[in-house]
C-alpha cells in the first residue's frame, strides 16, 4: 500500500454523502465499498435510478423501468426518460464561475465563465439551427479548444449527434470516419500548431468537404490568427468563418434544449478492428450522461469546487469524458499543443499556475518526467489532489516514482475502459488506498469478472479475460451499418455467452481492484489511441515492393511500440529508404500515432489454414508470450524470424 485517505478526505467526498443517501432512501447499511459495489450491481435498477435524484440530472418522464434488458440483446434503460446533454451539462454552472480554461502550447491562456459559454452556444446554435435537427450530425475536425466544446454543447443541445477527429488525422482517415457518420455540418480548423510547428489544413479540408457528400455547411476556425481567411473561403465550398457564424453581440443568451429520448443517439466514436474501415460506435444521450456523472462524480470526486484537467486530444474517449466535468459546475481546463513545449516542467507547472486539482495524463508522459526530477522539484502542487492515468497499464514502478517525486500526498487512479463503452470498468475511488501496481477497484454498477477461455471465472489474482455479466447504461446503442447486428455482437458478445467480453487481459486482486495485461486481440494501443491494423494496411498496400504486411504492438515501458513487419516483393529489399517512405505515408494519411516505431523486413507472414492473417501470434510472440493454437497456423515455420524481434 502506498497511499491511503485521511479520514477527514474521506468524510468530504461525495461517495461518501452517496453512501449516506442511499442508507437513508432504502434503510441500508452500506459502510465500506465492497458493500456499495455489491449493492450497485446486485440492485442496479434501484443504483442507475438513483443517480437522477443524487446529482439532479434534469429530465422529463418516469424512471419506471430503469431497463427492460439485462443482458445485452437490446438496449433497454429508461425507455420512459427523455433530457437533453448540453443542458445538463450547463445546469449547474454559476454564470460568473469559470466553466473552462483554454491553454495553447504558446502560452497563451483564454478563460471562459458560464455565462460566456451559455452565450456562445446559443450563437453558434443560432447559426446552424438550419442544419442541425434531431438525429442530424455535426462534425469536428478541430483540436481541444473551446471552440470544439462549444460546437458539442450547440450541436447536442439542438438534439443533434457529435463526432470529432483531431487535426493530426489525416486526409484519408478523416474521410473513412466522417464519410460513414455523415455529417451535415463540419467545423475545422484551418491551422493548428505542434511543439512549435504550424500545420495548414486549408487543402485537406477541402478535399474533405469535396469526398464526404452529406456535408452543407463548413465552418472555418482561425484560432491561430494567422490564416489566409480569404484564400481558404475560395478553396472550401459552402464556408464561412465561425466569427460570421457566432454573432456573440447578438440577444440571444439562452441554448436552446431539445428532449430527446434517454437511448437516442448522441456520439458518434470511431473504433477500429483488423478488418475494414473503422468502425462507428454509437452512444446514447442518457448512458453517455450517467456514466460520465457516476465515474466523474464518485469515482474522480469532481466538484463545483475544482478543477479537472486531462490530456487528449478530439480524437479519442477521454475529450467526451474531459467535458462531461462541466455537469458539476466547476472549471474544465483543456490543453493544445505537445505537453513539451517549452519544456516538460512549464507545462507541469499549469497545475500551480491554474490550480489544478485532478490532473490526467498517461504512463508515457509519467516515463518523460523521470528525467526531470529536479525541475518537479520547483512545483508548489498543493492545489493537486488527483493523478488519473490511463491509454495503457501504469507499470509498478511508476506507482512508486509519482509517490517518491511528484507528491507523496496524493491520490493515483489508473483507470481502464474504453471507447466501446465511453466510460470505465476500473477506476479510481476516493474511499481506497493505493496499492502498487493495482487499478484501485470496479466501477459501481459494473459487473465485472475475470474468466478463462471457456468463459469460467479464474480465482483472484489469475490472469483471465475482462468480461461484463449485465448490461450498464453506456453500452453503445449499436454500430453504424450494422443492421443485422453482426459486427457488434462479433465485437464483445459471440466469444461467451450472453456477456459483454472486452478483450483485455487482466487478473482481479485480493483487494477487489485489478491489474491489466494488455489487449487479448489485434487491436493497437500506442500512447492509450486504440488504433486498428488495417488502417496502417491500407496505406502499405499501395507500394509495388510490398508484397504483405503485419503490425502489431511491443509492449516498451508501459506502453506500446508498433512494429511493422514488411514481406516484400520477390526479388525486392526493404531499403533505409523504403522505410522512410513507408513511414511517411502512414504519417500522411492517418496520423503521427500510427507510425510505426520499426519497419522490418521478414521472409513470411503467418496465417490461419482458413486463410486469416495472424497478427495475435505474433504479438504474443514479439511479447515472450506462448502461442497456443499452433495447429491453426498455415505456414508455422515462418514464425522463428520473429522471435529475434522480443
Amino acid at each position: 500500500m502506498l497511499w491511503q485517505p485521511s479520514e477527514e478526505r474521506k468524510a468530504a467526498c461525495t461517495m461518501s454523502a452517496y453512501i449516506q443517501y442511499l442508507n437513508s432512501r432504502y434503510s441500508l447499511g452500506i459502510e465500506t465499498y465492497p458493500e456499495l459495489h455489491r449493492f450497485s450491481v446486485e440492485r442496479a435498477a434501484e443504483f442507475w435510478t438513483s443517480l437522477f435524484d443524487f446529482f439532479d440530472v434534469q429530465y422529463s418522464g418516469s424512471l419506471l423501468p430503469a431497463n427492460t434488458d439485462w443482458g445485452f440483446s437490446e438496449y433497454g434503460w429508461f425507455p420512459n426518460v427523455e433530457l437533453n446533454f448540453a443542458e445538463n451539462l450547463l445546469h449547474k454552472g454559476k454564470p460568473q464561475q469559470r466553466a473552462l480554461y483554454g491553454i495553447l502550447e504558446s502560452g497563451e491562456v483564454q478563460s471562459i465563465t458560464y455565462a460566456d459559454l451559455r452565450k456562445s452556444v446559443a450563437a453558434l446554435q443560432a447559426g446552424i439551427a438550419d442544419s442541425i435537427k434531431e438525429d442530424d450530425v455535426l462534425a469536428c475536425y478541430m483540436p481541444n479548444i473551446p471552440a470544439t466544446t462549444i460546437s458539442m454543447l450547440a450541436a447536442t443541445g439542438l438534439g443533434g449527434v457529435f463526432t470529432s477527429t483531431s487535426c493530426d488525422f489525416g486526409e484519408e482517415g478523416v474521410i473513412d470516419r466522417f464519410g460513414q457518420s455523415e455529417p451535415k455540418v463540419l467545423i475545422a480548423a484551418l491551422a493548428y500548431q505542434y511543439n512549435g510547428k504550424r500545420f495548414d489544413l486549408t487543402q485537406k479540408i477541402a478535399n474533405i468537404v469535396k469526398k464526404v457528400k452529406s456535408i452543407k455547411k463548413v465552418i472555418l476556425v482561425d484560432f491561430l490568427n494567422d490564416a489566409d481567411q480569404d484564400a481558404a473561403l475560395a478553396a472550401i465550398p459552402n464556408a464561412q468563418m465561425w466569427q460570421q457564424v457566432v454573432n456573440t453581440t447578438s440577444e440571444c443568451e439562452t441554448p436552446k434544449y431539445v428532449k430527446r429520448k434517454f437511448a437516442d443517439p448522441l456520439y458518434i466514436m470511431y473504433s477500429s478492428g483488423t478488418t475494414g474501415q473503422p468502425k462507428c460506435i454509437v452512444h446514447t444521450v442518457g448512458g453517455v450522461l450517467l456514466q460520465h456523472i457516476k465515474e466523474l462524480g464518485l469515482h474522480a470526486d469532481v466538484t463545483e469546487q475544482k478543477n479537472l484537467f486531462f490530456f487528449t486530444t478530439c480524437g479519442w474517449m477521454m475529450w467526451n469524458w474531459l467535458v462531461s466535468g462541466l455537469f458539476f459546475g466547476g472549471t474544465v481546463t483543456l490543453y493544445e499543443g505537445s505537453p513539451t513545449k517549452p519544456t516538460i516542467i512549464d507545462y507541469c507547472a499549469l497545475i500551480d499556475k491554474l490550480n489544478i486539482n485532478i490532473f490526467g495524463t498517461s504512463p508515457k508522459f509519467l516515463k518523460a518526467l523521470e528525467g526531470e526530477t529536479d525541475g518537479l522539484k520547483t512545483l508548489n502542487l498543493a492545489s493537486l489532489e488527483s493523478i488519473l492515468s490511463t491509454g495503457s497499464p501504469l507499470l509498478p514502478e511508476q506507482y512508486d516514482f509519482v509517490y517518491q517525486h511528484i507528491k507523496q500526498d496524493v491520490a493515483l487512479a489508473s483507470i481502464s475502459g474504453g471507447t466501446d463503452i465511453l466510460g470505465c470498468f476500473f477506476l479510481g475511488n476516493p474511499l481506497l488506498p493505493v496499492y502498487k501496481g493495482e487499478l484501485q477497484c470496479a466501477g459501481l454498477g459494473m459487473a465485472v469478472d475475470c474468466v478463462d477461455e471457456n468463459g469460467a471465472r479464474v480465482e483472484r489474482g489469475k490472469e483471465g479475460e475482462l468480461i461484463c455479466r449485465q448490461s450498464f447504461p453506456s453500452r453503445p446503442l449499436g454500430f453504424l451499418n450494422d443492421a443485422d447486428n453482426q459486427k457488434i455482437n462479433n465485437a464483445y458478445f459471440n466469444q461467451v455467452a450472453n456477456v459483454w467480453y472486452h478483450g483485455d487481459f487482466i487478473a482481479i486482486t485480493e483487494h477487489g481492484g485489478a491489474v491489466i495485461y494488455g489487449r487479448s486481440d489485434a487491436t493497437l494501443n500506442p500512447g492509450g489511441v486504440r488504433i486498428g491494423t488495417s488502417e496502417i494496411y491500407r496505406q502499405t498496400e499501395s507500394f509495388d515492393y510490398i508484397q504483405d504486411t503485419v503490425c502489431i504492438g511491443k509492449q516498451v515501458d508501459g506502453d506500446v511500440d508498433l512494429y511493422l513487419f514488411v514481406k516484400p516483393m520477390p526479388n525486392q529489399t526493404l531499403t533505409d529508404g523504403r522505410i522512410t517512405e513507408i513511414k511517411q505515408r502512414i504519417k500522411q494519411n492517418t496520423t503521427p500515432r500510427h507510425v510505426p516505431k520499426r519497419v522490418i523486413s521478414v521472409v513470411d507472414i503467418p496465417y490461419t489454414r482458413s486463410g486469416k492473417k495472424m497478427e495475435l501470434a505474433v504479438s504474443r510472440i514479439v511479447n515472450g508470450k506462448e502461442i497456443t493454437n499452433i495447429d491453426a497456423i498455415a505456414n508455422p515455420e515462418c514464425l522463428s524470424e520473429y522471435e529475434l524481434y522480443r
